[in-house]
């Protein structure tokens, strides 16, 4: 009997984690990420452009460039497929790794690959103050390792 009280403990605490959100989550709920975003970090340029949901899916592309020269790209996409929702980054036109929906609350999603080597984890939120942020999480050599960037809308 305890082990079945603690099963009903654990399914109610990933209920309540968000979870639940990311099991009902539809592309067209991202909404708030479509645009095109900018900004400069240690004297490179960042754009991320999102196209709106349409089909099923959301386009993205991402660009970086230092010294007048493009030296980072990435080809994106958020797409519905049986299992919910995947996002599948493309770095330098690779073939694409997807990224689970784990998490989806109001202007925050959760994506999650716990097999891949880095990231594991990609994270978008967009601010009180208008940023986009988005943060790239895992384990890089055994040890927990992180990028975060963030973006002013320019369209």
């Amino acid at each position: 009997m305890k082990n079945w009280g603690g099963l009903a403990v654990a399914a109610c605490l990933l209920a309540g984690s968000g979870m639940a959100g990311a099991e009902k989550a539809d592309v067209a709920a991202l909404a708030w990420l479509a645009g095109s975003w900018q900004g400069t970090a240690g004297g490179v340029e960042m754009e991320e452009l999102w196209l709106p949901s349409k089909g099923g899916a959301m386009v993205g592309l991402h660009r970086d460039v230092a010294g007048g020269r493009m030296v980072s790209f990435e080809f994106l996409r958020i797409e519905s497929d049986a299992d919910g929702l995947v996002y599948l980054a493309s770095p330098r036109g690779r073939p694409a790794t997807p990224f689970r929906l784990v998490e989806s609350a109001k202007n925050r999603v959760v994506f999650a690959n716990p097999q891949h080597d880095f990231p594991q984890r990609i994270l978008y939120w967009l601010a009180d103050d208008g940023l986009l942020h988005a943060r790239i999480e895992g384990e890089q050599r055994g040890k927990p390792a992180n990028e975060e960037w963030a973006w002013r809308r320019v369209q």
